[in-house]
């Protein structure tokens, strides 16, 4: 499918919280026209917001898109799922494509009500608002080629995209979907060292986010192991050694293992 047919596609959303927002940050234009992107939202006030911030369509009930659109992404709380997939059972068109990005929700269950679509659990995470979001997705026996080819192509467009067995998906929960509250904290504690340091806020915050960018993209680009790359900067008896010596006696490796194994047992939970 070429890009100018994409961009001609019809995508709607039921919920219209910050995941859905972040996503259609991340198409909104670039992937898809904006008049063509609809958002079904319980909230009335919220649905005036999202039209205002991204001149898209918004509004309490689905019934005015639910037959028009080819992709169909389901954004909604994992406590609110069951009642909404109700709603929605008999009002969706069999050729719609379902992406569901609920948190913990199977897909089994997905394909109870929607047993003729072609359906595909997604795990994005929230940077796919700036073009950087890592997403996995697990299709259903029910997706053609062209399905597996149009989830691709959709999630690669705001980041990278990997498909993976849906088994796994809890784990990707764990890592990527909750990875950037991670990140966050590191850079907030990072720069919280710097200013302890003797630096400027500001400035102290752009160093820790610019050095994890960094870090991060030699591991994509290179392929080289992290440790492999950290063996690089650490020096013998240098500043370096010294950092790492400190993080390793406070468990700092320790604790993000567990926060992974932690976030993905929640994530099982919650299915």
């Amino acid at each position: 499918m070429t890009e100018t047919n994409f961009e001609d596609l019809k995508i709607g959303f039921i919920g219209g919280g910050a995941l859905a927002e972040s996503v259609i940050k991340g198409i909104r234009g670039t992937l898809v026209k904006a008049n063509n992107i609809f958002v079904s939202e319980r909230r009335g006030d919220r649905c005036e917001e999202l039209k205002k911030l991204y001149q898209i369509n918004a509004d309490t009930s689905p019934e005015n898109f639910i037959d028009k659109v080819k992709i169909l992404i389901i954004a909604v709380k994992p406590k609110d799922a069951a009642a909404t997939l109700s709603e929605l059972q008999s009002k969706v068109n069999s050729e719609t494509l379902i992406f569901s990005v609920v948190a913990g929700l199977k897909r089994e269950v997905l394909e109870k009500f929607f047993p003729k679509n072609a359906v595909v659990r997604i795990m994005p995470n929230v940077p796919i608002a700036v073009g950087e979001g890592m997403t996995c997705y697990a299709p259903n026996k029910n997706c053609l080629d062209t399905d597996k080819n149009l989830a691709e192509k959709f999630w690669s467009s705001v980041g990278r995209a990997v498909e993976v067995d849906e088994k796994l998906m809890d784990a990707v929960t764990g890592l990527s979907g909750s990875g950037p509250a991670y990140a966050f904290l590191v850079i907030d504690a990072l720069s919280d060292g710097g200013v302890a340091a003797g630096l400027p806020r500001n400035i102290s915050i752009e160093l820790a986010a610019q050095t994890l960018l960094g870090a991060a993209k030699m591991v994509l680009e290179t392929g080289e192991h992290p440790d492999a790359l950290r063996d690089r900067v650490t020096s013998p008896a240098g500043t370096t050694i010294e950092g790492v010596r400190v993080l390793e006696r406070g468990g700092v490796r320790s604790s993000f293992i567990e926060a992974v194994l932690s976030a993905t047992e929640k994530s099982k939970s919650l299915g």
